[in-house]
């Protein structure tokens, strides 16, 4: 029996080898997940693959009968409807370790570059400026990163900020102690963590709970000289908040990879706020990343095709 698994988004096809060269699968892409050929292939597909464009929704999901997994090549599933997939008896996959390193890499980049300024200083030399005292930026050796969540990738940059001479604290209910000892992290509550931080970074997963975590009450607290980081999930930051901080010097700065509405709206308030770096969700996107959520996903629906095995599924309890 030959297992059909669709892929789409672009999904980088190097790391699909786990499928590629096992002959009991066919591998099919189709990069418009709109086009007739999209659905007539997903019609008989038991693998879904998918990165961030497409949305896996109820009704795609009425057009796949025969569809057991969808895989997420990435670590967020919020285009993925979990509860209509979990009704279909379709075990939905992601890959939380397959980008950490790129996003944690990403987060020091935007920590450094809105703290130097660099894409304004980029900016006004190729303007043929050159304004030296405009760009006056801070150093990070001897400032205080504050971490909301401090899992795979707020980890990753703990260790790499304790290696720029930062002290680290932490808000995360999940951190054991033992954990945090080993990362030399101090934890502490989330007001603290508001009040003490000279830089925040946010790595948490979008839900109720973290839905505009950072807003008007956690900026108004914040230092007037500190920065806050989203290399998370858009919407985890009150866009309209932040922007009206940084218009009134409520904080020093912030840089932003993630927002409520992707791709960013043009009439967006982010767009005019001063001492803000904005990147288009670059979180994952280095070549190395882009392999490994593939591979990761692509082994996970191996598994389950060819054994049921759905342990790693994010609705695995759902399903039973």
């Amino acid at each position: 029996m030959t297992h059909r698994v669709v892929v789409t988004d672009a999904v980088e096809i190097s790391g699909l080898h786990p499928l590629i060269d096992d002959p009991a699968f066919e591998v099919v892409s189709v990069d418009d997940s709109s086009s007739d050929e999209f659905f007539a292939e997903l019609a008989t597909a038991e693998g879904l693959i998918v990165r961030s464009a497409t949305k896996v929704t109820e009704e795609m999901l009425d057009r796949a009968p025969t569809l057991a997994a969808v895989g997420r090549a990435g670590v967020g599933i919020d285009n993925v409807d979990v509860a209509a997939a979990t009704e279909r008896g379709v075990a939905v996959f992601n890959a939380p370790g397959g980008n950490t390193i790129a996003a944690a890499e990403l987060t020091m980049a935007l920590l450094i570059s809105v703290a130097r300024k660099i894409p304004a200083a980029e900016a006004s030399l190729r303007s043929e400026l050159w304004d030296r005292a405009a760009f006056k930026g801070v150093e990070l050796r001897g400032k205080t990163l504050g971490l909301i969540g401090a899992g795979r990738i707020g980890s990753e940059v703990a260790i790499r900020c304790k290696a720029f001479d930062m002290d680290v604290i932490a808000y995360d209910p999940y951190l054991s102690p033992t954990r945090a000892q080993e990362l030399d992290i101090e934890m502490v509550g989330f007001d603290q963590v508001i009040e003490r931080a000279d830089f925040i970074s946010v790595h948490v997963p979008l839900t109720k709970e973290t839905t505009g975590i950072i807003g008007r009450d956690s900026l108004e607290r914040m230092k007037p000289s500190a920065f806050v980081v989203n290399a998370s999930r858009g919407g985890v930051v009150d866009e309209g908040a932040l922007a009206e901080a940084l218009h009134r010097g409520v904080i020093a700065g912030a840089a932003l990879d993630v927002y409520e509405f992707e791709p960013l709206p043009v009439d967006s308030s982010l767009r005019d706020a001063p001492n803000l770096v904005l990147t288009p969700h670059l979180g994952a996107s280095t070549a190395e990343a882009q392999v490994g959520v593939a591979t990761e996903v692509a082994n996970k629906i191996r598994l389950l095709l060819e054994t049921g095995n759905r342990a790693d599924a994010v609705n695995a309890r759902q399903l039973g």
